[in-house]
């Protein structure tokens, strides 16, 4: 016996960019709570070891004030690049965390004015 299942054809594959822009503008609204929390466990783990809170109650690699304020900055990155990715649709990251490491060209200008070098250009 053959059972053939007929089934409705859904939506077709875009091809035009920017299509998930709605997804990055969510992740990138649930990043920065998790990133506020990060800074305040680096915080409060700071405050514990010089005496100002409580006992900080995580142990291990997570233990350290640094881990936590990397991982806040991190995840504050990733937020902004999203939220830019939504509203504009080119997903690039924050200026300042876009390291270039090119070697120097030296820029073309007229030989009566001094040379400059610029990086990555």
């Amino acid at each position: 016996m053959i059972c053939r299942i007929r089934l409705k054809h859904g939506r077709r594959i875009q091809q035009k960019r920017g299509k998930n822009r709605h997804l990055a503008l969510a992740f990138g609204a649930l990043l920065v709570p998790a990133a506020l929390m990060a800074y305040v466990l680096g915080l409060w783990r700071l405050a514990s070891d010089m005496g100002m809170a409580g006992r900080f109650g995580i142990t291990g690699l997570f233990s350290h004030w640094q881990i936590w304020i990397v991982a806040g900055v991190l995840l504050q990155a990733a937020a902004a690049s999203f939220n830019r990715y939504g509203h504009s649709g080119d997903f690039e990251l924050p200026r300042l965390l876009s390291f270039r490491i090119l070697p120097v060209r030296v820029q073309d200008e007229p030989d009566d004015t001094p040379r400059r070098h610029k990086i990555g250009a």
